[in-house]
C-alpha cells in the first residue's frame, strides 16, 4: 500500500470533524421565541418522518437488488464477490450524508431567523456554515467509503502481478457507484416530488386565490412546503452531489490504472490514487474557503454573491496551485499535461457556474426580461422563460465540449492514438470540476435553510426588516442552487463519458475471464489484454451504420424525455391533490383565513409523503431495466448507443430545465422586490404561474437527469457479463 493513500482517509476525518464543529457552533445559537421553536419543530418532525418512510421503501428495494446482485456474483459468477456488500454500503453512506445534512438544516432554520433579527451577516454565517455541514459530510463520507473499500480490496485481491491487481481493484470499485447512483435517484425524485407538490399547492391557492403572503401560517400547505425544502433541496441535493463526487473519482481511478497499466506498479498506483488525492486537497481548501465568507449589514444582492464567490474563488485558486504541486511531487509521466486537464475542469466548472448565475439571477437581464413579459400575461412570461432556458444551454454545452477536447489533448499530449490517456484526462477534469465540492455544496445547501428561515419569520410575525434579510438570503440561494445544479450536470457529462470508456474496460475483463484471449479485428488477431478501445469498437462494429447503435441512440434520447415526463406528471398529480386539499380546508374549516383556526398542516405533509413514495419507483425502475433489456437484445453496440443518446440528450435537457426553473423563480422574486407593481400585482400573479411550472423543472426532473445518465451507465457496467455472454464474438 502506497503511503500516499493514507492522506485520503485522514482528509475525510478532518472534513467530518470540521462538519461536527460547525454543527456544534450552530446548535449553540439562540432558537428565538417559543413560536419560532414550535414552527421549526413541526418542520423537523415532518422532514424526519418523510425521510424515515423513504428509507424504508428504498431499503426494501436495495435488499431486493442486493439479492439479485448476489446471484449475479455467486450464482452465475458474472461479477465480483464484493459487489452486493459495497452496493449496500455505498447506499448507506449516501443516505447518511442526506440524513445528517437535513438534520442540520432543520435545526438551523429558526436560528437563522433569529440571527436575521440581529444582523444580515449573522444570518449569513449561521445559514452558510450550516450548509457547510452538508458539503463537508458529503465529501468526507465519500472519501471514507472510497478509502475503506480500496484498503479491503487491496488486502484480499490476488493477481499474478501488481499491475493486474490494481486493475482488478479499480474495476471492482467502479461497480460500487451503482449504490450511490440509485440512492441519489430515489432521493432526488422522491424529494423533488414532495417539495414541488407542496410548493405548487401553497403558491397557487395561497398567493393567487386567497391573496395571502408566502409562508403565511393560514396556508395549510406552508409547513409541507418548508418540509419539502429540506427533503428535496438538502437531502436530495446532498445525495445527488455525493453521487457525482464519488462516481467521478471511481471512474478516474479505474481509467488511471488502465492508462498506466504498462508502467511500473509505483507509477500506476500514483495515477490511480491521483483523483481521490485531488478531491482530498480540494476538501481541505474548501474548509479554508468556508471561513472566508462574510458580509456587512447593508449588503446588496451583488455584495452577497461576491461574499459567497470569494470563498469559492479562494478555494479554486488554491486548488489550481496545489494540484500542480501534488502532480509535481507524484511525478507521473506527462504530469504537466494531466495538470492541464485538472485546470480545464476547474475553468469549465467556473464557466458553467457563471452561466447559470447569469441566466437565473434577477441581477441580470434574462431574468428581468422574464419579469417584464410576466407583466403582460402569464403566457408571455412562460414563453420567455422557455426561450431563455433553451438559449442558456449554449454556454454550458460549448464549455463541456471544448473542455473535453482540451482535457483529452493535454493528457494524451495531443496524440489521437493515446485514447486511454486522453479519457483519463477527461475523467480527471471531472474530478477537478468537483474538487472544491465542500464549499460549492455549502453555497447550495444554505439556500433552503434561508428559505425556511424566511418562512419561520413570516409565521412568527417577526418584523419586516427580518423578513427582508431572509428574503435577500433566499433569493441568493436560488442563484447558488442553479449554480450547484450546473456543476452537477456539467460534471455528470464528463463523468458519464469516462464511465462509457470504463464500460469497454469491463468488456475486456469479462472476455478474459471467459477465455477469449484474442480478438479478431479484420484480418488479424489482437491480444485481448492489450487491445485498444478502437479494437473493441471494430470488434463489435460500433459505428453509425450499425442499426443496433442507431436504435440504442434513439432509445437513449427517448429515455431522457420519458423520465422527465414521468417525474413532471408525478408532481402534477401530487400538486393537484395538494391544491384540492388546501381549497377544501379554506372552504370547510371556518376561521382559517381570519387567523382564528389553525389549519391541518399534518394532512398536507401526509399527501406529499404518500405521493412521493408512490411516484418515485417507476422512474427509478425504468433506469434499471432499460440498459439490461437493451444489452440482452442489442448487445454491446446497442448499449453504447443507448448510453450515448441518454448522455447527449439528457445533458442538454437538464441544463435547459434547471435554468428555466431558476429564472422563473427569481423573476417572481424580482417582482416581489418592487418591480412591475410588486407583491399582489397582476405581474406578480403571472410570475407565480411561471414559478410553479418551473418548480418541477429545476427541482425534480432537471437535476435528476444527471443521475439518470450515470445510473444507466453503472447498470450497464454491472451487467456487462450478461451482455458479453449473450453477444460474445467467437
Amino acid at each position: 500500500m502506497n503511503s500516499l493513500f493514507w492522506f485520503i482517509p485522514l482528509t475525510s476525518v478532518i472534513a467530518l470533524a470540521t462538519a461536527r464543529f460547525f454543527f456544534k457552533q450552530m446548535i449553540q445559537y439562540p432558537r428565538g421565541s417559543e413560536k419560532m421553536k414550535s414552527i421549526a419543530r413541526h418542520i423537523r418532525q415532518g422532514a424526519m418522518a418523510y425521510l424515515q418512510q423513504q428509507y424504508k421503501v428504498v431499503g426494501i428495494v436495495f435488499l431486493i437488488i442486493a439479492c439479485l446482485l448476489a446471484y449475479l456474483c455467486y450464482g452465475i459468477k458474472l461479477q465480483n464477490k464484493w459487489l452486493p456488500f459495497a452496493f449496500l454500503s455505498a447506499g448507506f453512506f449516501s443516505s447518511l450524508a442526506g440524513f445528517l445534512g437535513m438534520r442540520t438544516a432543520t435545526c438551523a432554520s429558526s436560528r437563522t431567523a433569529f440571527a436575521a433579527s440581529q444582523s444580515l451577516n449573522d444570518a449569513l454565517q449561521v445559514a452558510f456554515r450550516s450548509g457547510a455541514v452538508m458539503g463537508l459530510v458529503v465529501v468526507g463520507l465519500a472519501l471514507l467509503d472510497y478509502s475503506i473499500w480500496f484498503y479491503v480490496l487491496h488486502t484480499f485481491t490476488n493477481a499474478p502481478t501488481g499491475q493486474q491487481k490494481l486493475l482488478a481493484i479499480t474495476n471492482t470499485m467502479l461497480t460500487f457507484g451503482m449504490g450511490t447512483s440509485l440512492q441519489a435517484l430515489f432521493a432526488r425524485v422522491g424529494g423533488g416530488i414532495f417539495t414541488k407538490a407542496a410548493d405548487v399547492g401553497a403558491d397557487l391557492v395561497g398567493k393567487i386565490e386567497a391573496n395571502i403572503p408566502e409562508d403565511d401560517p393560514r396556508n395549510p400547505a406552508t409547513i409541507a412546503d418548508n418540509v419539502g425544502d429540506n427533503v428535496g433541496d438538502v437531502a436530495g441535493m446532498g445525495a445527488d452531489l455525493y453521487e457525482s463526487f464519488y462516481s467521478s473519482i471511481l471512474a478516474a481511478t479505474a481509467l488511471g490504472a488502465a492508462a498506466f497499466f504498462s508502467h511500473d506498479i509505483t507509477t500506476q498506483i500514483k495515477a490511480a490514487l491521483l483523483p481521490a488525492m485531488i478531491g482530498a486537497v480540494g476538501t481541505l481548501l474548501s474548509i479554508l474557503g468556508i471561513f472566508s465568507v462574510r458580509t456587512h449589514e447593508e449588503a446588496t444582492m451583488h455584495d452577497l454573491l461576491k461574499a459567497l464567490n470569494r470563498g469559492v474563488r479562494y478555494s479554486a485558486i488554491l486548488i489550481f496551485v496545489l494540484s500542480f504541486l501534488l502532480l509535481y511531487i507524484l511525478h507521473i509521466p506527462n504530469y504537466v499535461g494531466i495538470w492541464g486537464s485538472v485546470v480545464v475542469g476547474l475553468i469549465t466548472g467556473e464557466i458553467i457556474g457563471k452561466s447559470s448565475e447569469y441566466f437565473t439571477s434577477q441581477a441580470y437581464k434574462p431574468t428581468q426580461r422574464i419579469a417584464q413579459h410576466a407583466s403582460t400575461s402569464a403566457a408571455t412570461g412562460v414563453i420567455s422563460g422557455i426561450g431563455i432556458g433553451m438559449i442558456s444551454t449554449v454556454i454550458p454545452v460549448s464549455a463541456v465540449a471544448i473542455g473535453s477536447i482540451l482535457a483529452f489533448g493535454f493528457a494524451s499530449e495531443f496524440n489521437p492514438k493515446a485514447i486511454s490517456m486522453g479519457l483519463f484526462g477527461i475523467s480527471v477534469a471531472a474530478v477537478g470540476m468537483l474538487s472544491t465540492l465542500g464549499i460549492t455544496l455549502a453555497t447550495d445547501a444554505y439556500g433552503p435553510i434561508a428559505d425556511n428561515a424566511g418562512g419561520n419569520a413570516e409565521m412568527s410575525k417577526l418584523s419586516s426588516e427580518v423578513r427582508r434579510r431572509t428574503d435577500t438570503l433566499d433569493a441568493l440561494g436560488n442563484t447558488t442552487a442553479a449554480t450547484g445544479k450546473g456543476f452537477a450536470i456539467g460534471s455528470a457529462a464528463l463523468t458519464a463519458l469516462a464511465l462509457m470508456a470504463s464500460y469497454v474496460e469491463g468488456i475486456r475483463i469479462c472476455m478474459l475471464q471467459s477465455g477469449y484471449h484474442a480478438l479478431s479485428c479484420g484480418h488479424h488477431l489482437v491480444n485481448t489484454a492489450q487491445a485498444s478501445l478502437i479494437d473493441f469498437m471494430h470488434l463489435y462494429e460500433v459505428h453509425l451504420m450499425n442499426p443496433d447503435v442507431l436504435i440504442g441512440l434513439f432509445i437513449g434520447s427517448m429515455m431522457a424525455f420519458l423520465f422527465c415526463g414521468l417525474t413532471i406528471n408525478a408532481v402534477g398529480r401530487a400538486a393537484a391533490s395538494m391544491v384540492n386539499e388546501v381549497r377544501r380546508q379554506f372552504r370547510e374549516i371556518a376561521g382559517i383565513l381570519e387567523g382564528k383556526t389553525k389549519p391541518d398542516y399534518a394532512r398536507c405533509v401526509t399527501i406529499s409523503t404518500r405521493a412521493a413514495q408512490r411516484e418515485m419507483c417507476i422512474p427509478a425502475c425504468s433506469a434499471i431495466i432499460v440498459p439490461i433489456v437493451i444489452g440482452y437484445f442489442l448487445g454491446v453496440p446497442g448499449v453504447l448507443g443507448l448510453l450515448s443518446g441518454s448522455l447527449s440528450t439528457g445533458f442538454v435537457l437538464a441544463i435547459f430545465m434547471a435554468n428555466s426553473g431558476g429564472a422563473w423563480d427569481n423573476a417572481k422574486k424580482y417582482i416581489e422586490e418592487g418591480a412591475y407593481g410588486g407583491k399582489g400585482s397582476p405581474a406578480h400573479k403571472s410570475a407565480i404561474v411561471g414559478d410553479t411550472i418551473g418548480d418541477p423543472f429545476k427541482d425534480t426532473s432537471g437535476p435528476s437527469l444527471n443521475i439518470l445518465i450515470k445510473l444507466m451507465t453503472m447498470i450497464a457496467i454491472v451487467t456487462v457479463g450478461i451482455t458479453v455472454g449473450k453477444t460474445c464474438v467467437h
